[in-house]
């Protein structure tokens, strides 16, 4: 008897709905995918027990003909492919045909659908129902146009997957950020999800992307962010028969979107939102890029949030590489890794952004919930995203203003408003009225020029006055910024400064560090070292980098001996170079605790409004923080 035998039907959809339904989200995903590719522009999502008894996904797109949902339900059977030339360049969200097919296998499905697309045919709606892959009834009904099926019972006949899902809360969580990452990418799309007991998403269309992102994510990340867009081309290929790519225009990546300033941390990536020609996606190669553009400008174990959009020719780009069609790869991996790390980086130097002291934001999304629980009822579950708990605060009343009496006139003084502040709101009668201002307008680079020293505060950060308000400079991590920047200068021009000792310094290094200074030596002396080795297990330094005290010369040369290490950990050479360069200033630059001149003071504020990105030292750590006049104002209850 042989031992290898064809997997019956009802086994192999089995197994193909392991690997494309998941959990609820899965199911969910599939669904909205099939709906924007049939051309939906409103989609209404309804889901209970976290999708585990009921997930029903109601779409206005073109719809289907009986036979058309028919076939629907057969594995490998798609309207999205054409040929073997359309595998290779995949236009639409779903392409396989697995998806339908694999979640019947595994539920109580429902297909409603009727034509609605311009041309097709007229007749009435079908309505199909399928119970763990078995086909139960086909009937007409009547129906409005596009498609709505209801998926009940997941897993009802696998009950070992069903104890893997998580609790209601966290598969409702997983449903209503899947869905929020679609309203961003498809702004003229109406989104709608609901639970039966409040709504939990409500995305009406809008202009573009600025605006969703407003709607969904509210208009304080909005605030947040720098927007960057780019065109990059590449030089083009013959291709088969002498034809350039440029002749059919294939040969440009286009990008934009939104990047969190560097004082915008966020503990994980799920800020990160990335998008290839529209489609939803996890991809290690974006990723790295991102945080190469955020390299020492956010601290170790924090990351920005982004939304990126990615347009290029559709085959440049494979997405059949994973069943659940998240995963991608790239034609020109390389081109495309530089281009979006170059662009967000060139972002968020124009933008050169200043940190400001926290405040209190108003501003929240506007796609919040248009019915909640009323108060008598059970409280929302633990554990679900803010758009899914969503709850109001009510300012409390101003406080009785109180009345003055009208005393004899003060003597003559200098008038206030000559002291003044723009935007300050000088007392024009009596009483302490609260007056209205415009919105503070966010922290300008270009003030950082016109900052006046006032003191020190424990001799190790500068308070320093503006024309905008109050600054506070933590003065080792400016000065590491600008010597880092200066080294990197002079790095390039092949000129790095460097001092002789008088007496040979020997240093003994562990035998990884021995190791490692030999991989460095041609490194070491760019960044200004001279040294050689003087046995197996120590060397002798000659000279050193300018600035650097006699005393820190060998614990600088053991820290920089450490970046061999990182760098077999998959660090690139300018990465390494960054990295001594970032460990130099640091150990050059002036300490905390460092009582300092009012002209070494405005040194320093000056050399550091010169830098390109004065927000942050090479390690991500801030350099200084704003509090403006509107913020003291408010403080002092001046203005509301």
């Amino acid at each position: 008897m042989p031992s290898v035998r064809i997997l019956p039907d009802q086994i192999a959809n089995k197994i193909a709905a392991g690997e494309v339904v998941e959990r609820p989200a899965s199911v969910v995903k599939e669904l909205m995918e099939n709906a924007l590719d049939a051309g939906a522009r409103r989609i209404r999502l309804e889901v209970a027990d976290g999708g585990r008894s009921r997930i029903r996904c109601t779409d206005d797109g073109c719809g289907m003909l009986r036979d058309d949902a028919l076939l629907a339900l057969e594995r490998h059977a798609t309207s999205k492919l054409r040929d073997l030339e359309a595998l290779s360049a995949i236009a639409t969200l779903g392409f396989r045909g697995e998806a339908l097919p694999a979640i019947a296998s595994v539920s109580h499905l429902e297909l409603e659908t009727a034509p609605g697309q311009p041309g097709a045919a007229a007749g009435p709606g079908t309505r199909v129902r399928v119970h763990a892959g078995k086909l139960l009834d086909v009937a007409e009904a009547g129906l409005p146009a596009g498609t709505s099926i209801t998926v009940s019972n997941l897993f009802v006949n696998i009950p070992a997957r069903k104890k893997f899902l998580k609790s209601e809360a966290t598969e409702l969580g997983h449903i209503v950020t899947l869905v929020t990452h679609y309203a961003l990418a498809y702004p003229e799309v109406h989104f709608h999800l609901e639970t039966p007991h409040r709504v939990l998403l409500a995305a009406p269309p809008v202009a573009g992307h600025a605006e969703r992102l407003q709607q969904v994510l509210g208009e304080e990340l909005l605030g947040q962010c720098v927007t960057f867009q780019d065109m990059a081309e590449w030089a083009p290929e013959p291709g088969p028969e002498g034809a350039l790519d440029a002749e059919v225009g294939e040969t440009g990546l286009g990008l934009f979107g939104f990047a969190s300033r560097p004082e915008v941390h966020k503990l994980n990536r799920n800020s990160t939102f990335i998008f290839i020609n529209r489609r939803l996606v996890r991809d290690r190669l974006l990723q790295h890029a991102i945080s190469s553009a955020y390299y020492n400008l956010l601290p170790n174990g924090v990351f920005p949030a982004v939304l990126l959009f990615l347009d290029l020719p559709y085959g440049e780009v494979d997405v059949n590489v994973h069943p659940s069609k998240t995963e991608v790869r790239f034609r020109r991996q390389a081109f495309v890794h530089d281009t979006v790390r170059d662009t967000v980086r060139e972002a968020l130097s124009a933008a050169r952004p200043m940190p400001s002291f926290p405040q209190e934001r108003r501003a929240r999304a506007t796609a919040s919930p248009l019915w909640t629980r009323p108060p008598s009822a059970d409280p929302p579950s633990a554990g679900l995203p803010a758009a899914a708990t969503e709850f109001h605060l009510r300012e409390a009343p101003l406080p009785p203003q109180p009345q003055r009496l009208p005393l004899a006139a003060a003597p003559e003084r200098t008038p206030a408003a000559a002291f003044a502040a723009p935007g300050f709101v000088p007392e024009t009668g009596q009483g302490c009225g609260l007056r209205e201002v415009p919105p503070a307008a966010d922290p300008d680079a270009d003030e950082l020029a016109l900052l006046r020293p006032l003191g020190q505060i424990r001799d190790s950060f500068i308070v320093a006055a503006g024309p905008g308000g109050l600054w506070l400079v933590d003065q080792h991590v400016a000065h590491e910024r600008v010597l880092f920047e200066q080294f990197q200068a002079q790095r390039l021009r092949h000129a790095v400064e460097s001092q002789r000792l008088l007496m040979p310094l020997v240093v003994e290094l562990d035998p990884g560090r021995a190791a490692a200074f030999g991989e460095l030596a041609t490194e070491l002396a760019a960044a200004g070292f001279e040294a050689e080795p003087f046995g197996r297990s120590t060397c002798a330094i000659h000279a050193a980098p300018a600035g650097i005290a006699a005393e820190q010369i060998e614990r600088l040369l053991q820290e920089i001996l450490q970046v061999a290490v990182l760098q077999e950990r998959g660090l690139t050479l300018e990465a390494v170079r960054t990295r001594i360069a970032a460990t130099i200033a640091c150990h050059a630059a002036i300490k905390i605790n460092m009582r300092l001149e009012p002209a070494k003071m405005e040194w320093l504020l000056a050399r550091l409004a010169e830098t390109q990105y004065p927000m942050t030292c090479p390690h991500g750590r801030p350099v200084l923080l704003r509090y403006s006049i509107e913020e003291i104002q408010r403080a002092f209850k001046r203005i509301h």
